[in-house]
């Protein structure tokens, strides 16, 4: 069952609101998709699931998932607890080009300016096909929380155009962070060196961490 991609916000979160409460198995056999085993060889299948139910559209292009909505698809995965396991992927962090950014033109904005997040539940008791989808969220980065992440970026951004990438570590920012993101460390890119020239590092990503996803479902009630 293909759907096509939705056109309003409206319907976007009716899609949702169907999907949730469903299990990963029964949304599985409505889209005639194999469930994996475990996930350590199915990076990233609960978000295609998810992206198929709801009907994404952008694919491995960058744009929103949501293109005719300008909708971001994140899913969330929730412990037994009720709280996020894990740190959220953004995107790549363009060092070559970073100079002339702005917060207002960053990629961490453009993919975060709206979003869907779908909780799905991560208890390892539990076999994958008998996890929940929770209740989505459809959330823009306003209040404390916009602003926290703008500083972070601001102060991560210097950080980079003086040349001291290398010096920045997991730890810093209170809730974007910055980590390596590459298969091997063989794979490397330019950066802005301390000298004003270049020099080669290996790729990184930005990453939001738990206590803000945290305080995302805190705020809306979600699970």
């Amino acid at each position: 069952m293909d759907l096509s991609p939705p056109t309003t916000e409206q319907e976007l979160l009716e899609r949702a609101d169907r999907i949730a409460g469903r299990t990963l198995g029964e949304l599985a056999a409505m889209h005639d998709i194999e469930v994996p085993d475990d996930f350590r060889r199915a990076k990233g299948w609960v978000g295609r699931l998810i992206e198929t139910c709801l009907g994404a559209s952008a694919g491995n292009r960058p744009a929103p998932d949501f293109e005719k909505v300008g909708v971001e698809l994140k899913t969330l995965p929730i412990g037994a607890d009720g709280l996020p396991r894990e740190t959220t992927y953004v995107c790549r962090v363009p060092l070559a080009d970073i100079e002339e950014l702005t917060w207002e033109t960053s990629r961490v904005l453009k993919k975060l300016r709206r979003v869907l997040w779908v909780p799905v539940a991560l208890v390892e008791e539990m076999p994958i096909p008998q996890r929940p989808v929770g209740q989505a969220i459809l959330w823009s980065p306003e209040g404390h929380l916009g602003e926290a992440l703008r500083q972070d970026w601001e102060a991560h951004t210097e950080t980079i155009r003086l040349g001291f990438i290398e010096d920045l570590t997991a730890a810093d920012g209170q809730y974007l962070q910055i980590r390596p993101k590459a298969a091997h460390s063989g794979k490397l890119t330019w950066a802005p060196g301390r000298d004003g020239g270049s020099i080669l590092t290996l790729p990184r990503g930005y990453y939001l961490r738990r206590d803000f996803t945290s305080a995302i479902l805190e705020a809306n009630y979600a699970w």
